[in-house]
């Protein structure tokens, strides 16, 4: 199979890359170095590839490099909470504008294969039980809560504290940031895409990714390399809230083979969303100090506190991706972290980069 490999020079797309080409397959990969992560142009791991530097949104590329396609893999996007609502330009520009200019010129091409690189925060906070109503969604947490370090949402209908679960695919859709935005906008282009054309389309939803190759010193980046680059500096990784959050950290080469999977697993003609974790949750304050101990650093330091659109818990039910692509992470977290701890990262990125 010949593959276009969007953002193949990034962090969870060069995995990707190494994933498909170690299968047999085609890869040509398109990236636009964008500086918000790549801060020494090409990386060195992609020197075995056929690469192209350009912009997805770029018409001309695509029609050079979509004849004899069989399938798209598009991973390119401007990811993290960013700076601040100045960034919403770019997020829409290169999550969803390209990704529309992408899915026309795929249907022109007559390619029916897509596989999206979502995330799991489309669903803004996780799955909610109260122990009087069920299955709840709590609203937004309060400045004031959070200031005063109240940092579990209470039951929206009688303010009793929640028990938080795994959250299923089919879980409502509620975006709390810029870049939760454009991936949920990513999703719904896909999803009129595919019943328009009858293609199949796979969306990943990516919960924490984590590994070697990470982007690092970017306000982009995530929180398991801005930890490592304190620990790092001989500084102490500083937690925001409690370190209670709870999230689900999986290894990138698990994102790579699911990605694999979802390529060569055969189509239904339908969109499919599709959690990709480890089904191993921890909270952020176990991967703070599981890094710091794997590099004899200084432990933790709790900070309070949240950044806006932040959420408490997100934990991922992993049973659809086992049914329907046979996927299970394979790299527990103490393996991952300790390799983590010396892997290497991406060049920081450029200083002042828009």
């Amino acid at each position: 199979m010949r593959v276009l490999l969007t953002g193949g020079a990034g962090f969870i797309g060069s995995h990707v890359a190494d994933a498909l080409l170690a299968d047999g397959h085609e890869v040509v990969v398109l990236d636009a170095l964008l500086p918000q992560a790549h801060g020494g142009g090409r990386p060195r791991w992609c020197e075995g590839y056929e690469m192209v530097t350009g912009d997805v949104a770029d018409p001309g590329v695509l029609e050079r490099l979509l004849p004899g396609v069989d399938a798209v893999c598009h991973q390119a996007a401007m990811v993290g909470h960013g700076v601040d609502p100045t960034d919403t330009p770019r997020y829409t520009a290169h999550n969803d504008h390209a990704t529309g200019v992408l899915l026309a010129h795929m249907y022109t091409a007559g390619i029916t294969r897509l596989v999206l690189a979502s995330s799991m925060v489309v669903y803004g906070e996780g799955r909610y039980t109260c122990p009087r109503h069920g299955i709840v969604r709590p609203g937004p947490r309060q400045a004031t809560d959070l200031a005063a370090g109240r940092f579990e949402p209470p039951c929206p209908h009688c303010g009793a504290p929640l028990t938080p679960g795994l959250v299923p695919e089919d879980a409502p859709l509620e975006p709390r940031s810029t870049y939760a935005a454009t991936k949920l906008a990513q999703e719904h282009l896909a999803g009129a895409w595919c019943r328009q054309t009858g293609a199949t389309v796979w969306a990943l939803r990516y919960h924490n990714v984590y590994g070697p190759r990470m982007p690092r010193d970017t306000p982009y980046a995530g929180v398991a390399s801005l930890f490592r680059s304190w620990l790092e500096r001989g500084q102490a990784p500083r937690v925001m809230e409690d370190g209670r959050q709870r999230r689900d950290f999986v290894h990138v080469t698990d994102v790579a083979r699911a990605n694999l999977l979802a390529l060569t697993t055969p189509g239904t003609s339908e969109f499919t969303a599709v959690n990709v974790c480890s089904g191993e949750p921890h909270t952020v304050g176990d991967m703070a100090q599981a890094l710091a101990t794997a590099m004899g650093g200084p432990d933790p330091v709790v900070v309070g506190g949240a950044r806006p659109g932040d959420v408490r818990h997100v934990v991922a039910a992993p049973h659809r991706a086992a049914e329907v692509l046979g996927f299970q992470a394979r790299v527990s977290f103490a393996d991952g972290v300790a390799e983590f701890a010396t892997a290497p990262l991406r060049d920081p990125a450029a200083a002042g980069a828009v």
